[in-house]
């Protein structure tokens, strides 16, 4: 009987150890779908990302087509509303495309200007602090009749929002230009005669209904734009914006820190001899540049990434890459970095970047000159 029951005990002790590593493998399981569907999400949100980097440049270089493209890859509705709020946001957009989009008069720009302009809140704001908000958010196109049409836009928001301070959105509209007139006037330096605050007046006698406008809030919105200019969106082409039109390569890797080692997920863009790293593909600033000249690329190894690149100085191993970074608080600093080691995704991908680099890489004769000369000095040695 002892006997039986021992072996009845170690069935069932069997019976719980089975049970146990099937609970354990039932458990495995769930844990290898769980990095499977994260795994699949990220590239998700990468390829999410990557598609809104390519819309963002497309609209900066055609507005409509832009658009169209984010509504087609579902980036974007097409609701004028949700339309006009990218645009008011304005995230990884040139002003004057935006300008450009919102002044056509096709009926669906004109509903998007509309909505646009309800995005901005001018309650309790003189005319020119409105300007000043309304103004900053896209450049002016060129065309009067783009001009006309979202001039009138913000005159009867602004009457909308501070109701009784004009007699029409008419008055608002004459009192806006002069306005814009006036900074021009008082702040190009090609203009001599600067107007005097009697001159504005008699600019804008009887613009109210036929009668005159306040003498206080005349003075009050000259003596705004006198003491400052609007500060206008220029893009005259300097911004990095138009750096990274066509790139030779772009998209994500993850770079290894310089003086903390830890790898961290960039937005890299290959262009003008030039790698740059971004944080997000929005933003508008690199995190850091390197300059590709007199460097070399080649494959790396590293115990925790297989798939890796490194960029180092073949004439100066030891010394620090010439590269510039932004750090915690904003300032441009030189970079910590002596080689810089990235990884890839896979193989190809590393490969990729790799001869995209190679192609890229200068050099300047008189540095290899110089070091030639180096190294046969300490020959001699």
């Amino acid at each position: 009987m002892e006997e039986e029951e021992l072996e009845r005990i170690k069935w069932h002790r069997q019976q719980l150890m089975e049970d146990i590593q099937k609970l354990k493998d039932e458990i495995a399981d769930v844990f290898a779908q769980i990095d499977c569907f994260e795994d699949a999400e990220e590239s998700r949100m990468a390829q999410k990302e990557k598609e809104l980097c390519i819309g963002r440049k497309k609209f900066n270089m055609d507005p409509i087509k832009g658009i169209q493209y984010l509504i087609d890859h579902k980036l974007l509705s097409s609701k004028m509303e949700d339309i006009a709020e990218f645009l008011y946001k304005g995230e990884g957009l040139n002003k004057t495309a935006i300008g450009d989009y919102l002044g056509e008069r096709d009926p669906l720009n004109l509903q998007v200007l509309q909505a646009f302009v309800e995005l901005h809140q001018f309650s309790n704001l003189n005319l020119v602090q409105a300007l000043r908000q309304f103004l900053w958010s896209f450049r002016l196109p060129g065309e009067a009749q783009k001009i006309d049409r979202m001039m009138e836009a913000f005159a009867t928001r602004y009457c909308v929002c501070n109701p009784g301070v004009f007699q029409s959105t008419d008055t608002c509209y004459v009192l806006s230009f002069s306005v814009i007139m006036l900074n021009t006037s008082l702040h190009n330096p090609n203009v001599r005669d600067k107007p005097p605050f009697e001159r504005f007046v008699s600019m804008n006698r009887g613009i109210n209904e036929g009668g005159d406008l306040p003498e206080e809030l005349l003075k009050n919105l000259f003596e705004s734009i006198k003491s400052e200019p609007f500060s206008i969106p220029e893009d005259d082409g300097n911004d990095l914006t138009h750096t990274f039109f066509n790139p030779d390569l772009e998209g994500w890797l993850l770079k290894l820190g310089g003086r903390v080692k830890t790898w961290k997920r960039r937005w890299f863009i290959l262009t003008d001899n030039c790698l740059y790293y971004f944080e997000f593909t929005t933003d508008k600033e690199p995190r850091g540049i390197i300059p590709l000249e007199n460097l070399s690329v080649q494959k790396a190894e590293d115990p925790k990434k297989p798939y890796c690149l490194e960029l180092f100085n073949p004439n100066c191993k030891g010394q620090k890459i010439k590269a510039c970074k932004t750090d915690g608080d904003g300032k441009v600093v030189e970079g910590k970095h002596q080689s810089y080691k990235i990884s890839a995704s896979s193989s190809e991908e590393r490969d990729q970047w790799i001869k995209a680099i190679r192609a890229s890489i200068t050099r300047v004769p008189f540095f290899d000159l110089v070091s030639a000369r180096k190294k046969k000095i300490a020959s001699k040695q």
